[in-house]
């Protein structure tokens, strides 16, 4: 099996579509995972013209890539943050007229989400990635106490905004695929399990596995994939590695990316702590046979270097499961 290598566009927003392309397919990539924001794929002008879908597409093909999936996390982590600090401000494609108002972002956010399910109809493909956003996030550490009357609201909350977001996607066909990921409702295995629960299980809701968020929290990847084996809807290929010293700890420190006295960080594929033949044979084992994408972050490298490099990892670490025991022939 030899599943398409991609890479997702959102760290390289800075570089025009038709710029970043050839350069990615320079690189050896099959496609891109396209960012909802920059130039790379608008979800407002995709969702209302098949005309604009095609020429995205065409641009793509002109270059020799394809696209499997979009990804309109920006829009995605507005629906149920609380929105209250400046941070979101001029968040991706959000209009100016929302800054500095909660649930005109929030309102903004929803409909994005809800018209990124017929823009992925248009463009012709199956899986939409994002975020949810979290209304609890900030009482992960109970002090003040949070008591669990306002962790069971904050995942009704999360269920009552996405339940008329998924309706669409039910409605064209379309899955979304949550990053879990630290500030999402979904972080790890248990949360992502509480996630689907709210929602009812339904099938319009599953996940985009990336690895490197869960390694630095302990959480074992190859675990999340047994857990949620019909739920993997899009994988992310990053990696992570803790750097504690004995001074700092896995909560950074309020440290940016890339400072030297975090306690972990992002690293390009195959430079960090992730057991990727585990997570392949995982895969395999699931017959997941969608995009690997890559998602590069390393601060510690040069990206045009990093995503070259990336790509021939993916590729190395992709194997086909075995088609037969290998003791078959003693049966002979």
């Amino acid at each position: 099996m030899s599943r398409p290598v991609t890479i997702f566009t959102g760290q390289w927003a800075d570089l025009p579509l038709a710029e970043l392309a050839p350069l990615i397919k320079s690189f050896g990539y099959d496609g891109l995972e396209l960012a909802c924001w920059g130039d790379h794929f608008d979800v407002e002008k995709a969702a209302a013209s098949t005309a604009y879908c095609e020429g995205q597409k065409k641009l793509l093909a002109k270059a020799g890539l394809q696209c499997w999936a979009i990804s309109n996390h920006l829009a995605g982590q507005l629906t149920c943050d609380p929105n209250n600090d400046a941070r979101s401000n001029n968040f991706g494609n959000l209009p100016a007229e929302c800054n500095d108002n909660a649930e005109k972002k929030r309102q903004w956010a929803i409909k994005s989400m809800k018209q990124s399910a017929k823009a992925a109809h248009n463009m012709d493909v199956k899986v939409v990635n994002g975020f949810t956003g979290s209304p609890i996030w900030h009482m992960l550490y109970s002090f003040p106490p949070a008591s669990d009357k306002m962790i069971n609201d904050g995942f009704k909350y999360f269920a009552d905004v996405w339940n008329p977001i998924l309706d669409e996607f039910d409605k064209y066909g379309i899955r979304f695929a949550l990053e879990v990921h630290p500030t999402e409702i979904a972080f790890d295995i248990h949360t992502a399990q509480r996630a689907l629960e709210a929602l009812d299980m339904r099938p319009a809701f599953g996940f985009n596995f990336d690895p490197s968020h869960l390694v630095w929290q302990g959480v074992d990847p190859a675990e999340f994939i047994k857990a949620f084996p019909e739920r993997i809807y899009h994988v992310h290929i990053k990696d992570a590695k803790l750097t504690l010293d004995g001074r700092s700890g896995i909560l950074s420190s309020h440290l940016n990316f890339g400072e030297p006295n975090r306690g972990w960080d992002f690293r390009s594929p195959g430079h960090g702590e992730v057991d990727f033949e585990e997570i392949m044979r995982e895969l395999n084992r699931i017959g997941y046979n969608g995009p690997l994408s890559v998602e590069w972050e390393d601060s510690g490298m040069d990206r045009e270097y990093g995503a070259q490099d990336a790509c021939n990892f993916v590729r190395s670490i992709d194997f086909s499961p075995s088609g037969t025991a290998f003791d078959a022939a003693f049966n002979q």
